[in-house]
């Protein structure tokens, strides 16, 4: 594994890009450059991403190409595209965006994005995305969320073979999984489970945690890493078994010192089942 995170420090060129990422003790990290970079600039971070052995673990393409407005939709279904091309172009491992919503808020919940008619709608708009750029290099992928497709390893199972696209591929949220108290308390089941069906797909993955509140009726609150419920251990040991340049990803902090801490016990985590990072 690689772990990696967003960067603070305001970078300018390449090798402050990765002399910021050496500080922060990350073999992997974000893509850095808009999808609107010309060649020669894609060329140069790439390079330099290769030289010191980072991997470029994704490329965010945060939209909602099913979205039941024109317009809305339009624009998301562009950037998906644009945001694979950017991946192929600097080889990171995957783009990945969210299945999308039916509803009027791009990442759900809606009634109706765990219908079955939604199944085959988020089949047909992912292959859509891939054939239209038919990457070389990389994968598009489709995050792993609470209330829409992927919402499970057996949906997630379904829609490798409905999509039937050997450029597309898994991105793996644990957090995201844990949608009930009945997950929350057997997470290490879960992240196993997912593991054991889909791990030789899992492009990148993304590090966070979960709390069950104690009052009525059930709360579930997306926390740092190390202050939630999420069973680290399971997670990294079976993460560990699989490419040894798998990223995997620190999110949704706001300060760098967040960053600190959760890197911190991360990476006590992989130490306490001899996991490499």
């Amino acid at each position: 594994m690689r772990l990696g995170g967003p960067v603070y420090d305001r970078v300018r060129d390449p090798d402050g890009w990765v002399a910021a990422l050496r500080r922060l003790g990350y073999r992997a990290a974000y893509c850095p450059i808009e999808r609107s970079s010309d060649d020669a600039t894609v060329r140069a971070w790439a390079n330099a991403a290769r030289a010191t052995d980072i991997v470029i673990a994704e490329v965010g393409a945060w939209s909602n190409p099913m979205s039941p407005d024109d317009e809305t939709r339009r624009k998301a279904l562009d950037l998906c595209r644009g945001q694979l091309a950017l991946a192929d172009r600097i080889g990171a491992r995957c783009c990945v965006n969210i299945a999308g919503s039916l509803g009027m808020k791009w990442d759900g919940p809606s009634p109706a994005d765990l219908a079955e008619d939604t199944f085959d709608l988020v089949v047909e708009t992912t292959r859509g995305i891939i054939d239209a750029v038919k990457p070389t290099r990389t994968y598009y992928t489709l995050e792993t969320m609470p209330w829409m497709y992927p919402d499970s390893p057996e949906s997630y199972e379904r829609l490798i073979r409905a999509i039937d696209r050997p450029r597309f591929a898994v991105h793996f949220d644990a957090v995201n999984l844990v949608n009930s108290p009945p997950r929350y308390f057997a997470t290490g089941a879960l992240v196993r489970e997912f593991v054991r069906r889909l791990g030789p797909h899992i492009r990148s993955c993304h590090l966070k945690d979960i709390r069950l509140g104690e009052t009525l009726t059930v709360h579930l609150d997306e926390v740092r890493p190390g202050t939630g419920g999420l069973d680290y251990r399971a997670l990294l040991a079976e993460l560990d078994r699989l490419d040894p340049d798998l990223p995997v990803m620190l999110e949704h902090l706001t300060t760098a010192e967040e960053y600190d801490l959760a890197a911190a016990h991360v990476r006590a985590a992989a130490k306490d089942v001899g996991a490499a990072l």
